[in-house]
């Protein structure tokens, strides 16, 4: 009793120096206040029910893969060009056709500065032509001169067995050497003049009025007609579509390069054609790649697997390169592993009791990942939590920091082969 009452006469003498000043009074009622707020705040809280997202662990396949990005640079189409400027006189195809190397497209009335051109192109292309004949009149004597050049050195020095020390023996091993080598410049001389023919004969080619088809396929984006202007510099009158599979060129980063080999598979999806998705195979890895704007990318050629009509080249797309693919693992969704000190863990459910479990991961998909120790077939784990109390409702869920390792997908998708 004597306990209570110091404590109310303490209690008495506070309330009358609250009294005294009406500042601390009202601080007084504040503190009370929020005193009784956390309190129910609290009872509250005891009270909220936190539900968990689950997912069993199971087996299944696991495809690791890097994602690029990039454009189709050959559909199999080749352009047919001319430099001559003009008015179109007569065009002898029409998309579709299928024509011959060599073969007549369209014919040009040209302007007075292009029949100049064009005259001067077929000199030139002369010109080349009388150089090779020439050369090879000339490589006939100097294989003359080096046969009888050697038949000297073999029917004299070496019929009589004279020393290599001896003068008859090193001159008239000399004179066949020498017209030897004369012989051999004479040869490489005709293979530079018929490189300079082929050269002439193609410059005549863009500067003729008529065009001619460079290769045998397929007439397609013809867009000149009869009586229209045209304008030389290289200007592409119609393309030539040939039976073969297109290439993509892909930008893969400095972190990812070094996966990719040739060979190596690949999915590829084009935004123009955006129901459908190809297969591929990498053909070519540049690993010397170019730096724009301090990011370094390296291209990576890849093959599709078919020929696709509508695909054209400049078109962008994606490819999925697959760097390694493992069936029938145990897999997780990528989104329960969690990160701690360097260690990969997830949550497991059991008996209605949550409980952190070390594991060990293999490969990656954007969306799971491979559990090589520490779950079983069956296990539940937890996928993300909701909290949910009489004032509000929150929820979490974690973003695996291993899920971008591989930067991989394991989609449902259409693959046309």
């Amino acid at each position: 009793m004597k306990f209570l009452r110091k404590v109310w006469d303490k209690l008495k003498k506070f309330w009358g120096w609250l009294r005294k000043d009406k500042k601390r009074l009202v601080a007084a009622a504040v503190v009370l206040v929020a005193a009784g707020w956390l309190m129910v705040f609290s009872i509250k809280n005891q009270n909220a029910k936190v539900t968990y997202q689950t997912s069993q662990v199971e087996k299944g396949t696991v495809v690791s893969t890097v994602s690029a990005s990039g454009t189709v640079i050959s559909s199999n189409t080749i352009d047919i060009v001319t430099s001559v400027s003009g008015v179109v006189k007569s065009v002898s195809v029409k998309d579709g056709d299928q024509v011959y190397s060599g073969q007549k497209i369209m014919e040009i009335t040209p302007d007075s500065a292009s029949l100049t051109q064009s005259s001067s192109a077929y000199a030139s292309y002369l010109s080349a032509k009388n150089a090779v004949e020439s050369a090879r009149l000339s490589i006939y004597t100097l294989q003359s001169s080096e046969f009888a050049a050697n038949q000297k050195f073999i029917n004299d020095a070496v019929a009589r067995d004279l020393s290599t020390t001896d003068p008859t023996y090193i001159q008239e091993y000399a004179d066949w050497k020498a017209a030897e080598g004369k012989y051999l410049q004479g040869q490489n001389a005709i293979n530079q003049v018929q490189a300079s023919l082929s050269s002439a004969w193609n410059s005549y080619k863009t500067s003729s009025p008529i065009v001619y088809s460079p290769m045998t396929g397929i007439i397609t984006n013809l867009t000149y007609t009869e009586g229209v202007n045209i304008s030389g510099t290289s200007t592409r009158v119609a393309v030539i579509k040939v039976k073969g599979n297109p290439l993509a060129s892909f930008n893969v980063s400095e972190v990812d390069i070094n996966k990719i080999k040739p060979g190596q598979k690949a999915t590829i999806t084009v935004d123009s054609i955006s129901d459908k998705t190809f297969t591929g195979v990498v053909k070519t890895v540049d690993k010397i790649g170019t730096t724009t704007s301090g990011v370094t990318n390296y291209p990576v050629i890849i093959a599709f697997d078919t020929e696709i009509e509508e695909l054209l080249p400049n078109m962008s797309a994606s490819a999925n390169i697959i760097l390694e693919t493992k069936a029938d693992v145990l897999n997780v969704p990528s989104i329960a592993i969690h990160s701690q000190n360097g260690s990969a863990y997830v949550e497991t459910m059991k008996n209605g009791k949550v409980t952190q479990i070390t594991v060990e991961l293999g490969i990656s998909s954007d969306s799971s990942t491979e559990i090589t120790s520490g779950l079983t077939e069956g296990d539940i784990i937890v996928t993300s939590t909701t909290t949910k109390s009489a004032t509000s409702t929150s929820s979490s869920s974690s973003t695996s920091p291993f899920s971008s390792l591989n930067r991989s997908g394991n989609q449902m998708m259409r693959i046309d082969r």
